[in-house]
């Protein structure tokens, strides 16, 4: 186990004693330049500067040194954090690995740390290796423990950087996988569902004239309005089929039929239409903004799919209510129905 440089590395460390040997213990060197560590790590600004540690990345509650604090020289990051499940740190993995690499490329000392150091700051540092090495969550949180074997972040940390495996160890806003996850840690930021995020809603298609390339166009097939593109199709596994609704006293000859129920509806991301309708409202009805078909519903809570395969939360249009239309561009510019 490699550690901080302590009392006996031939660095002055005045008439610290025992106070320098506390003080090695408090952090642990993960890779050349790379460190581990809680709260009690940064207490003393002096050592850091000494083990060669000039930048800090912080994920707590508060910032360790108030913005212009610490020393000269020391380059830092913060990234509000609680040690809790619910807590979105997916979001900040990408800015984090980066951080760190750009730090350790300039040749200098990274010191990563949340306030006891084995949840926050062992998740990014487990990021940053799975990014480094092209490993799994498993064998890079695997490979961490055998240096800090005390490292445990909490199990939601623990989801998120299975999906961010899953993205390609990196954060792809635009994956299915990572606008369904926002929409739950968006429901669980605001159970009144009020002052929803607009970043959260996907554009209307009828303010887009141009951009769409080879996307499909999904209309209502009452009107023809347009109402959301290919792109905000959230795709899921497909459910164990009609076994899945036995709960529901589901005729027998159903459920032995070995077939599984191919999926009815689009479960989608929100779009701008539907706005006014989610506010404040825990499930409901989705009907067309310009004719008032009934397109679908919507459940913040969650809805079964077709095919058995539970979405939370769900957006879901019936596929009998509205048409495809593929557009390609013409002219760079405008699109033509094929």
């Amino acid at each position: 186990m490699l550690e901080a440089p302590g009392p006996s590395d031939g660095l002055d460390h005045g008439s610290a004693g025992a106070s320098g040997a506390s003080y090695s213990g408090q952090m642990l060197q993960v890779r050349p330049g790379l460190y581990l560590g809680g709260a009690a790590a940064v207490a003393e600004p002096a050592r850091l500067r000494e083990a060669g540690i000039t930048a800090l990345l912080t994920v707590d509650s508060e910032p360790r040194f108030p913005a212009g604090a610490g020393f000269e020289g020391l380059r830092s990051l913060f990234v509000p954090a609680l040690d809790q499940p619910e807590t979105d740190l997916l979001s900040h993995l990408d800015r984090c690995v980066a951080f760190i690499g750009q730090a350790l490329a300039e040749g200098r000392g990274v010191l990563v740390h949340c306030h006891a150091g084995v949840s926050r700051s062992v998740a990014v540092v487990t990021a940053f290796m799975m990014k480094t090495d092209q490993l799994s969550f498993e064998k890079a949180y695997e490979n961490l423990q055998t240096i800090k074997p005390e490292a445990r972040m909490n199990e939601g940390f623990e989801q998120q950087l299975k999906l961010y495996h899953v993205m390609g160890n990196e954060v792809d806003t635009s994956s299915a996988i990572y606008k369904q996850y926002r929409l739950q840690k968006v429901t669980e930021k605001y159970p009144e569902l009020q002052n929803l995020p607009q970043e959260l809603f996907a554009v209307d298609p009828t303010t887009i004239s141009q951009g769409l390339k080879d996307e499909i166009l999904y209309k209502c097939r009452k009107c023809r309005r347009s109402l959301f593109r290919s792109s905000s199709i959230l795709d899921h596994n497909e459910g164990s089929g009609p076994i899945a609704f036995a709960h529901k006293r589901t005729p027998s000859f159903m459920l032995t039929t070995g077939t599984q129920s191919q999926c009815t509806s689009y479960f989608i991301e929100p779009v701008q239409w539907m706005e006014s309708t989610l506010l404040g409202v825990i499930d409901g009805q989705l009907l067309c903004p310009k004719c008032s078909a009934k397109l679908g519903s919507f459940n913040w809570y969650g809805e079964q799919c077709s095919c058995g395969r539970w979405i939370t939360p769900a957006f879901q249009i019936h596929k009998n209510r509205v048409d495809e239309m593929k557009t390609l561009p013409v002219l760079g510019s405008q699109t033509r129905k094929v």
